[in-house]
């Protein structure tokens, strides 16, 4: 199973396991990371599950969609490393992806 590090704004981490298949979104509700609010339940329709994706991570876990980039403009604070966390697919190549929380959701 995967881990992910979620790192919040205030440098709180929390790491958590998932399983293979499941998105970043889908681990961060069921262990209640704080700051991932998800209001679509992952259905690409809002940005309350933006999340920065450590460097070290970012070719790995890909480039936004089309539609997860429309999203993103209603999201706060976007950075060249932000995704909806809806849309990362956890693979096991992804064990040990680290997130950063944004202080707010759009």
């Amino acid at each position: 199973m995967p881990k992910i590090t979620f790192i919040t704004h205030d440098g709180t981490r929390q790491e958590v396991e998932a399983a293979a298949g499941s998105t970043v979104m889908e681990a961060a509700i069921k262990h209640m990371v704080p700051g991932i609010e998800a209001e679509c339940g992952g259905a690409c329709a809002c940005a309350t599950c933006h999340v920065y994706v450590d460097p070290q991570w970012v070719d790995k876990t890909g480039s936004p969609e089309p539609m997860e980039e429309d999203m993103l403009d209603f999201a706060q604070d976007v950075r060249d490393t932000s995704r909806l966390c809806c849309q990362i697919k956890l693979e096991d190549n992804l064990d040990g992806l680290i997130v950063h929380v944004p202080e707010s959701q759009g």
